[in-house]
């Protein structure tokens, strides 16, 4: 007698053989609860925030789920989220190659670890602080920079000055020789010509130093940040963007720049009251002067890729970047100028009919920029630091010009990029 094979109906009526299939409960999961749209600002982004030490806003802080709330659901369809996401640290697995863009990655100086982030505190280190007087005051991440710190000097080896010394004076000595014992003063002439031909060259070579270099630092080839090992010294052209410190001009307050100067001159005749120990008599010599700069981002033309320009920190730059005159002051117009005169006020500093004159000059973000400095790269992170041996131009002997040298980073900036600069 053969055995009878099982069967069971479906929920449609037909019959089938075989046994009913028992469905399984899924585990509860949790629900992801919906986050509101931050609008690109890290600090109302949950999570992302945590990982990099920022304060997340109140109204972001996850709630515990109540039991009858609804946060355990069981069924059969997908849900939008599996679980809640688990938390990492800031250095482990592929979080720690994660570039913010709202961020300075390396914020602090060059020797220190640069891979910290800038979170909070280095925030704190350098944002501005308006002061009792109003004038605004950095913190140590931000670096000064004072009326004359750029050097600009002829770089030419000790040894060879001194030998020519020695050929002058052994020069003068055998003239003057001949011409009392032999009465013959042709070689004296010589001399004395030989050394007024030097010091013409002297004299050419401190009128036309500074704008050879210009020319000098313009036409230098620029590199591509792809291809420059650690160390190489390169020159790079791109846009550039503010890190975590931007900038405010002292008078014009325009804001979001990379670099800001603002100097006080005053014009000194005959006899008048000197703006410094080296003002010079019908000159004009600088009284006041405030230069700033901090880290910032630069953005390579030829590669596309981008580099924290380690520019704060009481790092050695040498900007030229081209002033231009905002106000002129004589002792007629100094009234129908109240916004200077509160600037001189704020800075303690009186007009006493003075002829003076305001430039200002600043790098706003959006402007197209070249940095010469050394490449360096630490943990994905690309960086250009100030080389530690000046920049020397080299001889130049068609133009008769000696070696001139300049220490520290070096930023030039087109003088049309005040104005047209690209909205980032």
């Amino acid at each position: 007698m053969g055995s009878r094979i099982p069967s069971h109906q479906l929920s449609n009526g037909l019959y089938v053989s075989g046994r009913p299939e028992h469905h399984k409960e899924r585990p509860p999961t949790l629900a992801s609860r919906a986050v509101p749209y931050t609008g690109g600002d890290v600090k109302n982004s949950g999570e992302l925030g945590k990982m990099f030490d920022i304060p997340v806003s109140d109204h972001l802080k996850p709630h515990r789920p109540s039991s009858s709330s609804g946060s355990f659901r069981s069924g059969s369809g997908p849900t939008s989220g599996s679980g809640p996401i688990s938390k990492r640290t800031s250095g482990s697995g592929p979080i720690s190659g994660l570039h913010p863009t709202g961020l300075l990655l390396t914020s602090g100086p060059v020797g220190s670890s640069v891979g910290r982030r800038s979170g909070q505190s280095g925030q704190l280190e350098g944002q501005a602080v308006n002061s009792a007087k109003g004038k605004t005051v950095y913190g140590p991440a931000v670096t000064v920079l004072g009326f004359d710190d750029v050097k600009v000097g002829f770089k030419v080896s000790k040894s060879l000055m001194w030998m020519l010394l020695v050929v002058v004076v052994i020069g003068l000595m055998v003239g003057t020789f001949l011409m009392v014992a032999v009465k013959k003063p042709l070689i004296l002439v010589s001399v004395v010509a030989v050394l007024a031909l030097g010091g013409v060259v002297v004299m050419w070579n401190c009128g036309c130093r500074k704008r050879r270099l210009m020319s000098f630092l313009r036409k230098y080839p620029d590199a591509e940040l792809r291809g420059a090992v650690d160390g190489q010294f390169v020159k790079v052209t791109g846009i550039v963007t503010c890190g975590s410190i931007p900038l405010e001009s002292s008078f014009q307050k325009v804001a979001r720049c990379v670099y800001v100067s603002t100097e006080l001159y005053e014009y000194k005749g005959w006899g008048g009251r000197s703006a410094n120990p080296k003002h010079r008599c019908f000159s004009w010599g600088c009284r006041n002067s405030e230069k700033y700069v901090a880290d910032f981002y630069i953005s390579d033309f030829q590669s596309g890729l981008r580099a924290v320009v380690k520019a704060g920190y009481g790092a050695k730059v040498a900007p030229f970047v081209k002033e231009t005159t905002v106000v002129d002051i004589t002792k007629e117009n100094l009234d129908s100028n109240p916004s200077f005169v509160t600037w001189l006020a704020e800075r303690s500093l009186s007009s006493d009919d003075r002829v003076m004159r305001l430039k200002e000059g600043y790098i706003k973000e959006g402007s197209t920029v070249s940095v010469m400095g050394v490449v360096r790269r630490h943990d994905n992170v690309l960086m250009i630091v100030p080389p530690t041996e000046p920049i020397s131009t080299g001889c130049q002997w068609s133009c008769g010009l000696f070696p001139t040298y300049v220490e520290g980073l070096v930023l030039t900036c087109d003088e049309s990029q005040n104005d047209d600069v690209i909205p980032v």
